[in-house]
């Protein structure tokens, strides 16, 4: 073989080589591109209170346009759109199925994290680190890749499926979903069914629950005399809150204890967590720590299952949780707007 002839074997066999890596890396059905196109999702910053909605409403129609599958976007609220997808089905007659998800996420504390919650940083066991990972990005990336990998195979659904992805879902959706659901353009959908959110699967099976909790988020204050920090006093402010912090963590634990007891699914019990703890007198250094404050605050993200009757979970609360014999009160608000207002 001449070198003219083996140079042209070798440019033929580099270009083949080439090809491959190209092809390889274009394939959007392999596991490098789909955890790839994950991670730009979770790259945008769609974290409460100022989403880039606009810029993941922009990655979600480009991934329907290389899907071919109908997309337009609705904005309820200036600002935030609410993009839905179709895949139409072979009898529109029949009702439809909706894939709902929400893009927006809650905040970060950054120097806690081990990686930065918007960097989509995988590690040598595969972990995925970034904040709207489980929560729920990883659910409307999955609804996109199981229709990718659907229509590569042939499959044509008998039913329409939409894709809905809100905004607002974690303060509430009073902007997104609420909305929706109320609109001319949800009943235009013909929903029969809509998957959304739930808990992650350790394993391989994939858990349905079939009722969605409502948001109570519950503020409690407590009043009473101020006083020196040096005296004893009945009945003062952070006095009679704690007290009220105890009886909601005791009732905490008689629900997780039905969890534990396999009497009762997560979904199935009350859920309590105390999100904050404010009272004191500020000060240049810190706090007064010689004066007993008036007033003290504490919040808890309250969630109610279907089944649990509203009326009776509220005079639990006037009666054990924030009796006013002990000077408290009580707020319930269901969304984070009303907790700002």
């Amino acid at each position: 073989m001449n070198f003219k002839s083996l140079h042209f074997l070798l440019s033929i066999i580099t270009l083949f080589f080439f090809l491959s890596i190209s092809t390889s890396e274009q394939d959007p059905s392999s596991p490098s591109a789909i955890v790839s196109r994950f991670q730009q999702y979770l790259q945008i910053n769609t974290v409460q209170p100022s989403p880039q909605y606009y810029e993941a409403a922009d990655f979600i129609i480009s991934q329907a346009k290389s899907l071919s599958l109908e997309s337009h976007t609705i904005e309820f609220v200036e600002g935030k759109p609410l993009i839905i997808l179709k895949w139409p089905g072979s009898n529109l007659d029949l009702p439809s199925i909706l894939l709902n998800s929400h893009t927006d996420v809650v905040p970060a504390e950054h120097h806690k994290w081990t990686h930065p919650p918007l960097g989509a940083h995988i590690d040598s066991h595969g972990n995925i680190y970034a904040r709207g990972s489980q929560d729920m990005k990883c659910v409307g990336m999955q609804y996109l890749e199981a229709i990718r990998r659907l229509k590569a195979s042939g499959f044509q659904p008998l039913r329409s499926v939409y894709l809905s992805f809100v905004p607002d879902e974690e303060i509430g959706g009073h902007g997104g979903a609420e909305k929706f659901a109320e609109s001319d353009e949800f009943k235009k959908l013909n929903v029969a069914i809509v998957l959304d959110e739930g808990l992650p699967s350790p394993g391989e099976n994939y858990r349905v629950f079939y009722g969605e909790k409502s948001p109570w988020w519950l503020v409690i204050k407590a009043v009473g005399a101020p006083g020196h920090g040096a005296r004893l006093y009945d009945n003062t402010a952070l006095e009679n809150l704690f007290k009220s912090i105890e009886t909601v963590r005791r009732f905490r634990a008689s629900q997780f204890d039905l969890i534990k007891a396999g009497l009762k699914t997560e979904g199935d019990v009350v859920s309590v967590n105390m999100v904050f703890l404010k009272s004191g007198i500020p000060s240049p250094t810190g706090f007064v720590m010689n004066l007993q404050p008036s007033e003290a605050e504490a919040g808890f993200d309250v969630r109610l299952p279907p089944t649990t009757n509203p009326e009776s979970l509220e005079r639990r609360i006037a009666e054990e949780w924030a009796p006013a014999s002990r000077n408290m009160t009580f707020e319930c608000r269901t969304s984070i707007q009303q907790m700002v207002e």
